[in-house]
This record gives C-alpha cells, structure tokens and sequence, in this order.
C-alpha cells in the first residue's frame, strides 16, 4: 500500500514537472517570436527610413537642377519682367514636376543636416516620399510643412534650436530665410493650434513658417515656429 502511494505521488511530481516544461517552453517560444516581431521592425523602419532619404536626395538633385535653370531664365527676363502685384493674396506658388508630383520648393536646415524637397499637397502616400506643404503659403507667410519623422529626413527638426537658420528656396529661385522662433509639442488632435497664426493678446502674428513632425510613439507633435530674417514677413 505505502509502496503503491509513492508511486503515485512520484507520478503526480513527474507530470507537474512536465506541465511546467510545457509552460516554459510555450513562454520561450512566444519570447523568441516577440523578440523576433521587434527586430523585423525596426530592420523595416531602417530600411524604409534609407528609403525615404534616398528618394528625397534623388528629387531634391532634380529640383536644383531645375531651379539653377529657372534662376538664370529669371535673371535674363528681370529687365522686361511685369510689375509685381501690391497683394499676393492670389497668387499660387510655382511648382516643378518630379515624377509625377508637383514641389514648391526645396527646405534646407544647415544644423541639423535638413534638405528636402517640399511637395505643394500631403497625404500619407507623398509623405513617404518627401515633405509635404500642409496648409498656407509663402507668399502670405502662413506656410505648415509636415513630413513623416523618417532619422534620415525629418526627425531632425526636433533637435534644432532657437536661432537656427532655416532657408526655403522656391522652385523659380527666390531663397528665403528664417530663423527658427519657438519649439511647440502639440496634441496630434489640435489642428487649430498648429495652424493659428495669431497672438491671442493682440491678434498679431507669431511665426511665418511653421515645420512639424510626430514625436517619438506618436502621441504628440513637434512643431518648429519660424520668422523671416529679410524684413518681410508678417510676424
């Protein structure tokens, strides 16, 4: 009888011993599969980000090319060219074709190693491709540019500091330049605040340029606030 219970007890231990074998190997394999999903991940990220600032060279080598004509077609015409309107209220910016999509202009942010091509519309398609004009215009100094937080193209605006020089050179070759103002962290909802250009004091405007990115984890905004440096903007 006492030889009959220890056997079952010594069965009892052997088959917890295997459930918890079991359990340990279910935990290790979904370990080795969440390890794996990550390092898919962020090899894709560094592939797409490669990707990105590949396409963005490419275009932006383009659009020089095509600005360096325009400038030179401009300079030659300057003598014989139309007075230039009081207002610009209804004036659309120039653009240049690059496979298929329409630019205004080429960004170029000297200390954090920013150039890149700026196309005329967004969508989550053309910013994978390049930067892209969110709302406004240079013309009126309301201009948003948004672009995807690629390491190799526009994440590094969140590391530009006050007083920085930023240059936006349009596509007929007029270069204009900033200086960055105020650096904002905005709630991805708040639409307005990204795009409301006044003082809330005295309705005056704060900023002639706006730049923004998704933050790490995506739950906030950077928004980079510039002003013109040549005297003409409105802030």
């Amino acid at each position: 009888m006492a030889e009959t219970t220890r056997e079952q007890a010594a069965a009892r231990r052997e088959n917890t011993g295997r459930k918890r074998l079991r359990r340990s190997n279910v935990l290790i394999g979904l370990g080795v599969l969440l390890l794996a999903g990550a390092l898919g991940l962020t090899l894709y990220n560094r592939w797409d980000s490669n990707r990105a600032a590949a396409a963005s060279e490419a275009i932006a080598k383009t659009l020089e090319r095509d600005i360096s004509t325009n400038r030179e077609e401009k300079e030659e015409t300057r003598d014989a060219a139309l007075p230039q309107p009081e207002s610009t209220a209804f004036l659309s910016m120039p653009t240049e074709t690059v496979n298929g999509y329409a630019y205004i202009g080429i960004l170029d942010i000297p200390s954090v190693g920013v150039h890149l091509p700026v196309m005329h519309d967004w969508d989550m398609e053309r910013l994978k491709i390049s930067a892209c004009r969110y709302t406004g215009s240079y013309y009126e100094d309301d201009l948003v540019i948004c672009g995807h937080n690629y390491a190799k193209t526009f994440s590094p605006i969140r590391w530009t500091a006050i007083g920085a020089e930023v240059t936006f050179t349009t596509v007929d070759g007029t270069v204009i330049p900033y200086k960055v103002s105020n650096i904002e962290t905005i709630q991805p909802t708040a639409v307005s605040e990204m795009v409301f250009n006044d003082n809330n004091s005295d309705s005056e405007k704060t900023w002639d340029l706006t730049l923004f990115t998704c933050n790490v984890g995506g739950q906030t905004r950077c928004a980079v606030r510039c002003i013109r440096t040549d005297g003409k903007g409105g802030a």
